[in-house]
């Protein structure tokens, strides 16, 4: 049983930055990737970033690529995302999520942490 919990939501405009992080507690051991997810009102939810647990390597959404970055720091179980020149289309709940294997299941989800992108 893995247990997540985001923080670092806000509201910002246009050009700001925010950053993300998410506290993993339980059996930690047993995830292999971790990433964010985010949903806007009215669409479905979509992949932002994962990272491998093991090794380290990022992989991004076209969306985010050059602004966003995943990182996590294994010792704290923790996982954060860096999102820089903010877009009021990145306005959504961001959640954190976790797989035991390789994105097949994303067995375990945190609740979400809104993040609001004014104009």
């Amino acid at each position: 049983q893995v247990q997540l919990v985001e923080s670092g939501g806000g509201s910002v405009q246009a050009g700001g930055s925010l950053r993300l992080s998410c506290a993993a507690s339980g059996s930690t051991d047993s995830i292999r990737l971790m990433g964010w997810f985010r949903q806007a009102p009215g669409k479905e939810r979509e992949g932002v970033a994962a990272i491998y647990t093991n090794s380290g390597t990022p992989y991004y959404d076209d969306s985010v690529k050059g602004r966003f970055t995943i990182s996590q720091d294994n010792a704290k179980n923790t996982l954060d995302l860096r999102m820089n020149s903010l877009k009021p289309e990145d306005t959504a709940m961001y959640y954190c999520a976790a797989d035991r294997r390789c994105g097949t299941s994303w067995n375990y989800w945190g609740r979400g942490t809104q993040v609001t992108v004014s104009s």
